[in-house]
């Protein structure tokens, strides 16, 4: 029952509307089957141009956040710095700030005119383009995307084997041929894993090009077709269906080339081994130190410059704004009850579905003889290369067909498309830590239970929900947090502006010189509200932890 459940849902909410959009692309619905619309797109520069750029883009941010991440997860693991509370809170905070609202925030500070080229041009007559074109992109994409590397990365590093190590020292190994022959290929799966996140999540990002003015991507010129041309529109299904094939690609190599992979956020849920920590002196702590105060100057930026922008009168072509005020936020309370309602609904619900999918999942996976119980895995990880343009898209196919009496239903209809749209897209993370704290359970403890007369019912409300609740609250808080900075399935789902979460009702007031004040208070209290919530969890997984490891 359990698995018919889950398998409909998956089905239903992530598997039609993928196929709606492929079918759609496919001419299938429409004027019947057809590679018309494929060829089409590479016939056209415009549609060649996109998708060379947008895999230039998602490749620089991977090298981007690579070149942030790697050193840091090497000192946070290897090195013997007092810096461990630092490294885990800059894991933390450039996800808590949506991309597209990072991109804002940074203009004022690197962009064309920003604080930065009109020190450079006063003192040295010079600018840098950090923020024009697909160069802002990279740059907000690599800042905003980092952790996923650095978290799989630290997780990899703590898992290699300690004995492998003291052996090859043992044998005359040498340091540079220690690192290369043994650290480098056991922590590799864990780095290709998170730059795989990262390459899916810059490859589909919408929000971020729009707000700097860059339309030469794939999810842009998706969005901007659907906008203006209708969703009957079969070259929007063909880019939707190019960016669902790379992302697939991608999530393809994961489950295939690292058998034992290591997931996202692990490392919140299980330590690995403990290393013996290098001693640092001289010239490498220095330079340690001055990397991690780099990388947190670069964290703290977009959050500085939305601080600014938030209580700015007047910011333009100055280093400073010329005055400043607290009006934008006490205009916000009238405004801002809406978006922070729906935003709490939205998520709050789609992160109820995903626990509860995700415990049941993890059941079917690891405790049950499922027969297609590796194949239910799949497909729900398999959430994590849709794009949410190409779900949004999907739901949107999905609803023309639906019967003219829902028409008078269709704000509800809207809000329950965008609820399942970020469970669907969130599953995978709930499953990810629900599946790491179960495995982490010993079977002897339910069957225990079980010889001494409890029913199934009492043995996993006492025993297996005890001791999974630091995984149950890291995937719930994980799933709404990603939902609450979601921005794609939003624009294109909300049909109208009583019914946007907050990431779209931040995205509308950027549209406009007039209303950037309003959109970053806005930003700012959004922000609060999750790093508060992240604090939460952070104190709730410890306190969890420590109950689960006695006295």
């Amino acid at each position: 029952m359990l698995a018919t459940c889950v398998t409909v849902f998956l089905l239903l909410f992530l598997v039609w509307p993928v196929a709606v959009v492929v079918l759609a692309a496919l001419g299938i619905g429409g004027e019947g089957f057809t590679l018309g619309y494929l060829r089409s797109f590479f016939d056209q520069a415009l549609y060649r141009d996109a998708f060379l750029n947008s895999m230039r883009v998602a490749l620089s941010s991977v090298a981007g956040a690579s070149l942030i991440a790697v050193p840091l997860a090497w000192i946070a693991v290897r090195l013997q710095l007092r810096a461990g509370w630092p490294l885990q809170l800059l894991g933390i905070l450039p996800l808590i700030m949506p991309p597209f609202v990072a991109a804002f925030s940074l203009q004022p500070i690197l962009g064309n005119s920003g604080v930065l080229n009109l020190l450079l041009e006063r003192r040295w007559d010079i600018r840098l383009s950090l923020m024009e074109g697909t160069n802002g992109v990279i740059l907000v994409e690599s800042i905003h995307y980092f952790p996923f590397i650095l978290l799989n990365l630290m997780a990899a590093l703590r898992r290699v084997d300690l004995a492998m190590e003291e052996s090859a020292l043992t044998l005359g190994g040498r340091s540079a041929r220690l690192f290369w022959r043994i650290i480098v290929p056991l922590a590799l799966p864990g780095y290709l894993a998170g730059a795989a996140i990262v390459f899916i999540r810059a490859f589909e990002d919408l929000g971020t090009p729009l707000v700097l003015g860059v339309t030469n991507l794939l999810a842009p010129l998706t969005y901007l077709r659907v906008t203006t041309n209708g969703i009957d529109d079969a070259l929007s299904y063909v880019i939707a269906l190019i960016m669902l094939l790379f992302s697939a690609l991608t999530w393809w190599c994961i489950v295939h080339l690292f058998r034992d992979r290591v997931q996202a956020y692990m490392p919140y849920l299980q330590g690995g081994q403990a290393h013996p920590l290098q001693p640092v002196r001289n010239w490498p702590g220095a330079a340690a130190a001055f990397w991690i105060a780099a990388v947190a100057l670069v964290v703290l930026m977009p959050y500085l410059g939305l601080l600014a922008l938030s209580m700015a009168d007047i910011w333009s072509f100055s280093i400073l704004p010329d005055s400043w005020t607290f009006r934008h936020f006490s205009a916000l309370a009238p405004e801002a009850g809406d978006p922070l309602f729906n935003t709490l609904l939205y998520g709050g619900v789609a992160a109820i579905i995903d626990v509860v999918l995700a415990m049941v999942l993890a059941h079917l996976v690891l405790r049950s003889q499922l027969r297609w119980r590796r194949a239910l895995e799949l497909l729900a990880g398999a959430a994590l290369a849709v794009p949410g343009l190409v779900l949004a898209l999907g739901y949107l196919r999905m609803s023309r067909e639906m019967p003219l009496s829902l028409n008078a239903m269709s704000p509800l209809v809207s809000s329950v498309g965008m609820t399942m749209a970020y469970a669907v897209q969130q599953l995978p993370y709930a499953l990810m830590a629900c599946m790491v704290a179960l495995r982490a359970i010993d079977p002897a403890m339910e069957e225990a239970a079980a010889s001494l007369g409890s029913s199934r019912w009492r043995a996993l409300r006492r025993v297996r929900l005890p001791l999974m609740a630091g995984g149950i609250a890291l995937g719930a808080i994980l799933s709404f947090m990603v939902s609450a900075t979601e921005l794609s399935i939003a624009m294109l789902l909300c049909n109208a502006e009583e019914q946007a979460p907050l990431s779209y009702e931040i995205y509308l007031n950027m549209q406009s010189v007039s209303g950037r004040g309003a959109g970053a208070a806005l930003g700012m209290v959004a922000i609060a509200a999750l790093l508060m919530l992240t604090a939460g969890l952070h104190a709730l997984l410890k306190k969890v932890r420590n109950a689960a490891s006695g006295p």
